[in-house]
């Protein structure tokens, strides 16, 4: 490969601020590389809708970052994941990855009891897609799902140390407080920045699995494997961020996510003319 195709980006796409945790993963492994972060904002939340809209939304926004010559794109929503990874594989020039197979991978490999849960949008859990991602990797597996839909307003609003946050994890997830459950998949990319009141209302024994890092050392593998890995250079990476509704909030709650300001964030309009 070129040094010139070496240095396209890595694309990255959400409904909203919750992939900004798989893009800090990637960019904390993969400091060399560059990134273009598309947040779908004015659609957020996607897992309300159906399988047929979410696979329309997550098109336009694959076609938006490959018109941007990305050579390698991240679905950083386990909703579109679910609903629209073999369309976006079908249909785009350059490698796509989701979420799920590699949370899916983590957990098999963290859980001692074989007992584990699952929590995510309402259009996640009812794919099915974590459960068939768990089974192919150990097909014994007991497997239990719940979906969370009141998590990603609570997330999109920066809400992650507020009391009304952890009543809400309490009244969804303290029935698995202290059975045998071990371990717990945050199958929603929003979900990580809830964590202290997702443990508090499980209990520090069960341990939680964001796909996060698993992503981006599948990110990694992928590059090496296809020669398209960055070569360090005298300069920092550019890294863009665009969204489809006004920035001001995601700039925001961004730093949360990210730890650490974003730069200048674009409002786009990504929807075909």
């Amino acid at each position: 490969m070129t040094e010139s195709q070496r240095q396209l980006p890595i694309g990255v796409f959400d409904s909203g601020i919750g992939g900004l945790t798989v893009l800090r993963a990637i960019c904390e492994l993969l400091p060399a590389e560059p990134t273009i972060y598309l947040g779908d904002t004015a659609r957020v939340p996607y897992g309300t809708k159906s399988s047929a809209v979410i696979t329309r939304y997550a098109l336009n926004n694959a076609r938006f970052l490959a018109a941007r010559g990305v050579k390698l794109l991240v679905i950083a929503c386990n909703t579109a994941s679910a609903a629209a990874l073999p369309a976006l594989t079908e249909r785009l020039g350059v490698p796509v990855l989701g979420v799920i197979e590699p949370g899916a991978r983590k957990a098999s490999d963290v859980t001692r009891s074989g007992v584990i849960g699952v929590i995510g949008t309402r259009a996640t859990v009812a794919s099915g897609a974590y459960l068939q991602a768990l089974r192919r990797c150990v097909p014994d597996l007991t497997v239990h799902q719940k979906p969370c839909p009141l998590f990603v307003p609570l997330a999109e609003e920066g809400w992650s140390d507020d009391p009304v946050t952890y009543s809400v994890a309490r009244t969804y997830l303290s029935e698995w407080a202290g059975g045998r459950m071990d371990t717990l998949i945050l199958g929603c990319t929003h979900y990580p920045v809830l964590t202290p009141a997702i443990q508090a209302a499980v209990g520090s024994g069960i341990t939680l699995v964001d796909s996060a890092s698993a992503v981006a050392k599948t990110v990694a593998a992928e590059l090496s494997r296809m020669s398209l890995s960055a070569e360090p250079g005298e300069t920092s990476p550019d890294h863009r961020y665009y969204v489809t509704d006004v920035p001001d909030r995601f700039r925001e709650v961004g730093r949360v996510f990210l730890g650490y300001e974003l730069g200048d964030v674009e409002q786009v309009d990504i929807e075909p003319s």
